[in-house]
C-alpha cells in the first residue's frame, strides 16, 4: 500500500487505473470484462486450480470479511452461512494466490523473535537465546497455507496419534494432528456443524489456549495451534453449537445473487473456468498480485493502526445497547475495524470503518436463552428480597448494623 506506483500500474482492461488501495481493488475488480475462451487461442490443458479469488461476482460482504481475516487474525475467524451454491467453500479456496507471509519458526520448540519481543530473552530456549545474541535468525518467512479439516476426519486426524511408522521399528512417536499443522495458517471447515462433538471439542480447546497436549500411553506431546479458522455453514442441515460459534470473530450471512446480471455474469465466469482453467486465472492474474502485495502491505501496517477514543466509544456504545454480555464482541469489532483501515492504507480507525464491519462482528452474538435465564433470575432475586424484608424484624436489623 505504501507503494503507489504498483497499484497504479494498468492492469487488464485497465481496471488497476485509479486503484490506490486493496478496498479500492475490491470495489472496482467486479467491473472487469471477463473474455470468454472462445475468444482467446488454447493454452493448453487446464490444470487443477482454484478459481481466482478476484473473479467472485458480488458476496463482497464475504470477501471483505475473508480479507480482513487475513490481515488480521485478531478478529477470531470468519463463519460464513448460507445456502448451498452460493460460492462459500469456493471463495475460501480462492484465497490460496492470496495467502500473506509469516515468520515460521527454525525452531524444535517454535521460538520466534516475538517471543523475545514481548517477553524478553528467558521467554525462548537456551538454543535459540544463543541464536539471538549471535544475530542468526530464529524465523524464516513462509506463506501461510490453507488446512481442510475434512468432515469425516476423526479425533486422530485432527489432534494427533502414535505414529504407526515408528512403531515397526519399536519405538513410540506421535504425529501431528491437523490441528498442529494449521500453526500460524487457516484452517478451513466446511459444513461445520455437522462435525463430530469430540472434533468440535478439541477444535474449542485448541482455538482457546492456542495450543494442545496430546497422550497416548507414556508418551505426551503440546503442540502450538494457532490459526485463523474459517467454518461455512448451511442452517437448514442444522443449527452450531454455541461453543463453537462464539469462536468465529465474524459472521457472515452469504445470499443468492438477486440481480439477473450478476448471476448471468457468475455463469460465464463458471462457464470459462471449467473450459480453461489455466486461462482464466491469468486474467486476473495482475490484480492478484496487487491483491496480495496490498494485504502484505496492510498486515505490516496493522501494529501501527489506532483506535480512538471516539471511535471506541461509538463501538462500545453500540455493545451496549444490544445488551452483548461477550467481551469477544468488542475485540472482533475493534480489531476488524483496524483491518479495516489498514486495508485502506491509513493507520488511524475511523467511524466509517466501525459502521462497515459492525453487522459481521455483531450478529449472532445474543441468545434468547440467556435472556431468559437472567431474567429469570433477576425475578427470583427480587422474590428473595421481599421475602427476606419481610422475616426479618426491623430490631434485628438494627442490632446486627451495631
Amino acid at each position: 500500500m505504501d507503494n503507489e506506483d504498483s497499484i497504479t500500474q494498468p492492469a487488464n482492461n485497465d481496471v488497476g487505473a485509479g486503484v490506490h488501495s486493496l478496498k479500492d481493488l475490491l470495489n472496482v475488480i467486479s467491473g472487469k470484462d471477463f473474455v470468454s475462451p472462445e475468444q482467446r487461442d488454447e493454452a493448453g490443458i487446464a490444470e487443477s486450480i482454484p478459481f481466482p479469488f478476484l473473479a467472485l461476482v458480488g458476496q463482497n460482504d464475504m470477501k471483505l470479511a475473508l480479507i480482513l481475516a487475513l490481515i488480521n487474525p485478531a478478529v477470531g475467524g470468519v463463519l460464513l452461512i448460507g445456502p448451498r451454491g452460493t460460492g462459500k467453500t469456493t471463495a475460501v479456496r480462492s484465497l490460496i494466490d492470496l495467502l500473506p507471509y509469516v515468520p515460521r519458526s527454525l525452531c524444535y520448540y517454535g521460538c520466534l523473535p516475538e517471543d523475545i519481543d514481548n517477553g524478553g530473552i528467558d521467554a525462548v530456549c537456551p538454543d535459540c537465546a544463543k541464536k539471538y545474541a549471535q544475530g542468526e535468525p530464529l524465523a524464516k518467512p513462509d506463506r501461510v497455507r490453507l488446512v481442510e479439516l475434512p468432515l469425516n476426519a476423526e479425533l486422530e486426524d485432527v489432534v494427533g496419534g502414535i505414529d504407526e511408522r515408528a512403531i515397526v521399528h519399536d519405538r513410540m512417536r506421535l504425529r501431528r494432528g491437523l490441528l498442529a499443522q494449521s500453526d500460524r495458517n487457516m484452517l478451513y471447515v466446511d459444513e461445520v456443524n455437522l462435525l463430530s462433538d469430540d472434533v468440535v471439542n478439541a477444535l474449542l480447546d485448541a482455538s482457546a489456549l492456542g495450543s494442545y497436549t496430546v497422550r497416548r500411553g507414556p508418551v505426551s506431546a503440546t503442540y502450538w495451534s494457532r490459526f485463523v479458522l474459517v467454518g461455512s455453514m448451511n442452517p437448514e442441515e442444522g443449527k452450531l453449537r454455541p461453543q463453537i460459534l462464539d469462536r468465529f470473530g465474524l459472521r457472515v450471512i452469504v445470499r443468492g445473487l438477486e440481480d439477473t446480471g450478476l448471476r448471468f455474469e457468475a455463469y460465464k465466469r463458471v462457464h470459462a473456468f471449467l473450459t480453461n482453467r489455466r486461462q482464466s486465472v491469468l486474467q486476473f492474474a495482475v490484480e492478484t498480485d496487487i491483491a496480495r502485495d496490498e494485504i502484505q502491505s496492510a498486515r505490516d501496517l496493522l501494529p501501527r493502526v489506532v483506535l480512538p477514543g471516539l471511535v471506541a466509544e461509538k463501538g462500545l456504545s453500540i455493545i451496549n445497547d444490544l445488551g452483548i454480555d461477550s467481551l469477544r464482541a468488542e475485540i472482533t469489532l475493534f480489531e476488524a475495524a483496524r483491518a479495516h483501515a489498514a486495508a485502506d492504507a491509513r493507520d488511524e480507525v475511523t467511524i466509517t470503518d466501525l459502521e462497515t464491519v459492525t453487522l459481521m462482528a455483531l450478529r449472532l452474538r445474543r441468545s434468547r436463552y440467556i435472556e431468559e435465564f437472567f431474567a429469570e433470575r433477576v425475578s427470583e432475586d427480587d422474590e428473595i428480597s421481599r421475602s427476606l424484608d419481610g422475616t426479618i424484624p426491623k430490631d434485628a436489623q438494627g442490632d446486627g448494623e451495631k
